[in-house]
């Protein structure tokens, strides 16, 4: 592993991984296939996984885990505390927090943000800090999050209220008799109470 600097910076310089050159990547803790654009910021403790996109002007702070296959569109901020899975998408200026009850020289500790296996959050979407997104879940754009997310769940408004369930290929499910639904794509699954479960 070599380097090359970017003014005081070093950045390291990793086999498989494109980092453009008007980007500023401190971390080498980066997947093969992982690549980063113009203008963003990775700082050092930040581990990102294989064939993760990172767009322009994303700033990735130091706890941060970022599994496989990720897409995080432009202008997203990851803040210290929050976990995104595989294959989940994040669109253009998603805003995520870290804390509940911020105040400039009064910190009050980090909270912990999960956005599971495959979950979508549409652009410009809020994600309130210390919530799980569970795995496959589509947030709409413009929606404000404030609780917990079930797996499957389609989800907008403000604040965003479950309004369906998708399936893993994205689309919308209707349910029919007997809580069931089959997808276009051949997936079946069946509602349980505030839960979809595939069969």
């Amino acid at each position: 592993m070599s380097a090359r600097t970017s003014g005081d910076i070093s950045m390291p310089e990793m086999e498989g991984v494109f980092i453009h050159p008007q980007a500023l990547c401190e971390s080498s803790d980066i997947g093969p296939g992982t690549r980063i654009w113009a203008f963003a910021h990775v700082l050092r403790g930040a581990k990102i996984g294989s064939k993760v996109n990172v767009g322009d002007h994303c700033f990735i702070e130091n706890d941060v885990v970022i599994g496989d296959n990720v897409v995080i569109k432009n202008g997203v901020a990851v803040w210290d505390g929050v976990t995104i899975e595989d294959g989940a998408f994040l669109g253009p200026n998603v805003a995520l927090t870290n804390e509940l009850f911020p105040r400039s020289g009064f910190p009050k500790g980090l909270e912990k943000t999960l956005i599971k296996k495959g979950a979508t959050i549409g652009a410009n979407a809020t994600i309130v800090t210390g919530i799980t997104i569970g795995e496959y879940a589509m947030i709409g754009a413009g929606a404000v999050v404030t609780k917990d997310v079930p797996s499957h769940a389609l989800m907008y408004g403000s604040p965003a209220r479950r309004k369906g369930w998708v399936c893993v290929c994205g689309l919308k499910l209707l349910i029919g008799k007997a809580r069931r639904a089959v997808c276009s794509c051949g997936r079946a699954y069946i509602e349980q109470k505030q839960s979809l479960r595939l069969l």
